[in-house]
């Protein structure tokens, strides 16, 4: 999502002052993912920032009210893009399953284009509870309403199990995605981290226990 950071709107904007003509919100705030994503958050502080930013201290307070000021921006930034890109790209499609699956593809391909960005989103806010719990009620809950209202619109249509309870179902859904995440993280192996889609997928929608048919196929063991 490294792109979508600096995609903004103006009435998006958290901090006391305008962007600019020049752009340094956006830089300040990619600066912001680096440093934090090197350093841990609590090891940051903001002259490391605006020194990768290559701007004054003070200037990033023109932008922002302090370092968490910063980080909780580059997070509800990234899901206000991210959230309009989703919405965007499952518009067009009738099933409520092909959405289910887009919206995986782009949760893992977006997040698995920037590392950086990834730690930041999937480590560096799990540190403080008060964080995460103004952050969950405020941002990622719109993401999760997102999702539970396609498992919803699948339940009406007969794509997906009536009797789940959609709002665990949500969970379970970003769960695994996140748990992707977080290992594609600490792997380092390189893989692209979309690859993961439809193994997840898979495993969501069907189970762990085989269907009757692949019972029946399969050869018995003497």
């Amino acid at each position: 999502m490294a792109r979508l950071v600096a995609s903004r709107t103006a009435d998006k904007l958290p901090a006391p002052a305008s962007r600019g003509e020049n752009g340094k919100h956006d830089t300040i705030l990619r600066a912001a993912v680096t440093v934090f994503a090197r350093n841990g958050y609590f090891n940051s502080k903001v002259s490391d920032v605006a020194r990768e930013a290559g701007v004054a201290d003070g200037t990033v307070y023109l932008y922002f009210k302090n370092k968490d000021d910063l980080l909780f921006s580059i997070i509800t930034e990234m899901l206000d893009s991210f959230i309009v890109h989703v919405r965007t790209a499952i518009a067009p499609l009738d099933s409520p399953l092909s959405q289910l699956r887009e919206i995986a593809r782009l949760h893992l391909e977006m997040l698995g284009r920037d590392r950086d960005l990834a730690v930041v989103f999937e480590v560096e806010i799990r540190h403080s509870t008060k964080f995460m719990e103004e952050f969950s009620t405020k941002k990622l809950s719109e993401y999760l309403d997102l999702i539970q209202q396609v498992i919803e619109a699948g339940q009406r249509a007969g794509e997906f199990r009536p009797d789940i309870n959609p709002r665990i179902a949500t969970k379970v859904f970003f769960g695994a995605l996140d748990e992707m995440v977080t290992n594609w993280i600490l792997s380092r192996r390189g893989k692209p981290l979309a690859a993961a889609v439809e193994p997840v997928l898979d495993i969501l929608l069907h189970g762990f226990v085989p269907n009757p048919a692949s019972v029946a196929a399969s050869p018995t063991k003497e």
